[in-house]
């Protein structure tokens, strides 16, 4: 039978894609234009869209086993709900399913209640799924690239609290070996859930400081206005999507989001090995940087 992937030409998508490659198992992907996606090599682009549940009907005829995830939109609840419903009802025995970490607990953050919804619908209804629920993207700080060199200033507000950043390799990885496990299972499997979350509970002044060492200058961290933030925002995407993430933001700093030691050793049993860390993937960053 087949796996299909959703969201597959996104950011957390084509690491699943590419986490895929070479472990024996038929893989399709759906877009919304086939003819252009750039995937990986025996990888079959079929087209679909989250919204046209008739045409998620056509891409699962054949498919056991799915990758869902939504996009950030504004109707992101109504298309995974309404994807989910088709899934169950193509007889799909397999689902994982893209969440988000503290889901549960970020209530006034709409795509953290959104998700939450999905997974109360997961569970009301007994499906055989897989719920991943990453942390905040550790490549999401790639985009910090300019203040960090230019102005010597880490930028996102994350407050003192702590945030337990996820690498989205870990994310592909995890993704594709539960994925794996219940495409090549021969009935379907109870329900996981894991958290998707780095090895650090990491503040903005300690982030500033790993930049210092990785780039070998002084980096300060720019501190905690949302206002400013969230008018940042808005010059690159809708002012809806600007408000959810600065009101995640919001709870970053008052809450936090640290992983506990379960949820790490918890991770670390599915990838076979320890979550990426922030550090690591800094001095990555800044040798990619010096190099041009």
């Amino acid at each position: 039978m087949t796996i299909l992937v959703t969201g597959s030409t996104g950011t957390i998508g084509s690491q699943v894609l590419a986490h895929l490659q070479d472990r024996d198992v038929d893989v399709r992907a759906l877009t919304r234009l086939p003819d252009k996606a750039q995937l990986p090599a025996g990888v079959a682009a079929i087209r679909g869209d989250l919204a046209d549940p008739d045409s998620l009907r056509v891409a699962l005829q054949g498919v056991s086993t799915l990758f869902l995830l939504a996009p950030n939109v504004a109707d992101e609840l109504t298309q995974a709900m309404l994807a989910l419903a088709v899934a169950r009802e193509a007889g799909v025995k397999g689902i994982v399913y893209l969440s988000v970490f503290k889901g549960d607990a970020y209530a006034d953050v709409p795509h953290f209640a959104g998700k939450e919804t999905v997974e109360r619908m997961i569970a009301a209804l007994d499906l055989p799924a897989t719920v991943l629920r990453p942390s905040y993207f550790i490549q999401n700080d790639l985009r910090m690239k300019d203040p960090l060199l230019t102005f010597g200033a880490y930028g996102a507000p994350i407050g003192a609290k702590g945030v337990s950043m996820v690498d989205i390799r870990d994310i592909g990885d995890a993704a594709a070996i539960e994925l794996v496990r219940r495409e090549q299972a021969p009935w379907p499997l109870g329900r996981e859930t894991y958290a998707l979350v780095g090895p650090d509970g990491l503040t903005g002044d300690g982030i500033a400081a790993i930049w210092s060492e990785a780039l070998g200058r002084a980096i300060r961290y720019g501190g905690d206005d949302l206002a400013i933030m969230e008018q940042r925002m808005k010059t690159m995407m809708p002012a809806w999507h600007a408000l959810d993430l600065r009101l995640m933001f919001a709870r970053y700093q008052s809450d936090g989001a640290v992983a506990t030691a379960d949820d790490i050793a918890r991770l670390t049993t599915l990838l076979g090995r320890a979550p990426r860390s922030y550090a690591a993937f800094a001095r990555d960053a800044a040798a990619r940087w010096a190099n041009g």
